[in-house]
């Protein structure tokens, strides 16, 4: 359990102890095995699969090809699985295979505001129904085994009008007391997607009116500082920390500094950049094999490169990522001399689209 020196509590979802109120979102299409097994080495005290279509976890065979869907390692519990989807019975149906794969806490993602994913009635679609939001969360949560946490993740509202907001507290009061644990809220609408400022007023209003009930907060959390910021500012239990944490899980150990009272850390260096790069590949080659890593990876070598010195003359390089050796002679080329590195800007990260942020 963490002695936090900043004033703030040890988070608790349900029975599980998290501890450190700092933790991994769901990211889709990022929150894969490896990159949580490197957000934990670096201080995540919990993480997010990313997120999962009902129907897809219903039907998916276990097949070797489809393993890194669920696949979870002894060393990263407590690790949580998301799931979105638009049936009450496909949910709870898909909840169950979440159990089954061995996640300790099922979320549920009413947030996501990509245009495919509304059309199809999932994500933040549901914030403007309420009615039917509660029945999927009651009957997730009658299904789901007791000793398992079901929580929820939202966005403010589906805009700002009265109407929404009213839907908003609706749900939120509707799952506490259908017996959510906690509930994570995005400070941004879902008409908004990723663009504008996330409203840090809005989160503090939510935690006044739950009370003792778990808040999360979501949203611009591109740094430790703000991490911290966003809890003492808001009066949240715990932040998640979404796109901030691409190529950056260096953020979990700066915040964990920052809350027990320490300076805030120096970015990792060149060299230091370069081991947890490796590190990642590997896992990602165990995951995925040879052939199939080199092109996931490429995306997160491009993140990394925003910690970089050099960061968009280094940017080229994992663009071109095929394999192992592309990999590697991108960072015989760019992380072979030391030098300090750098905290990336917050405006390097706006306008990606996932359902995580």
């Amino acid at each position: 359990m963490d002695a936090l020196c900043s004033g703030l509590q040890p988070l608790h979802i349900g029975n599980v102890s998290v501890g450190f109120p700092v933790v991994q979102a769901a990211l889709s299409g990022y929150s894969d095995w490896p990159m949580r097994v490197v957000s934990r080495q670096h201080g995540a005290a919990y993480a997010l699969c990313e997120v999962m279509l009902d129907r897809f976890l219903v039907e998916v065979k276990p097949r070797h090809k489809n393993r890194h869907f669920l696949y979870i390692s002894d060393d990263e519990h407590p690790v949580g699985g998301q799931l979105m989807g638009a049936e009450p019975e496909q949910f709870t149906a898909g909840a169950l295979r979440l159990v089954k794969a061995g996640f300790d806490v099922i979320d549920v993602n009413f947030g996501c505001p990509v245009k495919k994913v509304l059309g199809r009635c999932r994500g933040g679609f549901h914030l403007g129904q309420p009615a039917a939001a509660l029945e999927i969360l009651k009957r997730t949560r009658q299904a789901v085994p007791d000793s398992i946490p079901v929580t929820v993740k939202m966005r403010r509202g589906i805009d700002d009008s009265a109407e929404s907001r009213d839907h908003f507290f609706s749900i939120l009061d509707g799952a506490f007391a259908a017996g959510i644990a906690a509930v994570t809220v995005h400070g941004r609408t879902v008409q908004q997607r990723y663009v504008g400022p996330s409203s840090w007023d809005f989160l503090k209003d939510v935690k006044r009116h739950a009370g003792d009930r778990v808040i999360l907060g979501s949203g611009d959390l591109f740094s430790a500082q703000a991490c911290l910021d966003m809890m003492r500012q808001t009066g949240v239990d715990g932040v998640t920390v979404a796109r901030g944490a691409i190529g950056n899980p260096w953020i979990f150990q700066q915040a964990r500094a920052l809350l027990h009272g320490e300076p805030l850390p120096a970015a990792p260096t060149v060299l230091e950049q370069r081991e947890v790069m490796e590190r990642h590949y590997s896992l990602a080659e165990q995951l995925y094999g040879p052939d199939r890593c080199g092109p996931l990876m490429r995306k997160f070598g491009i993140r990394y490169t925003a910690l970089h010195p050099q960061g968009i003359a280094v940017r080229h390089a994992f663009t071109q990522v095929r394999g192992r050796a592309d990999w590697l002679a991108a960072l015989d080329q760019w992380y072979a001399t030391d030098l300090p590195g750098c905290f990336p800007a917050a405006e390097q990260h706006a306008g990606t689209n996932n359902c995580g942020s």
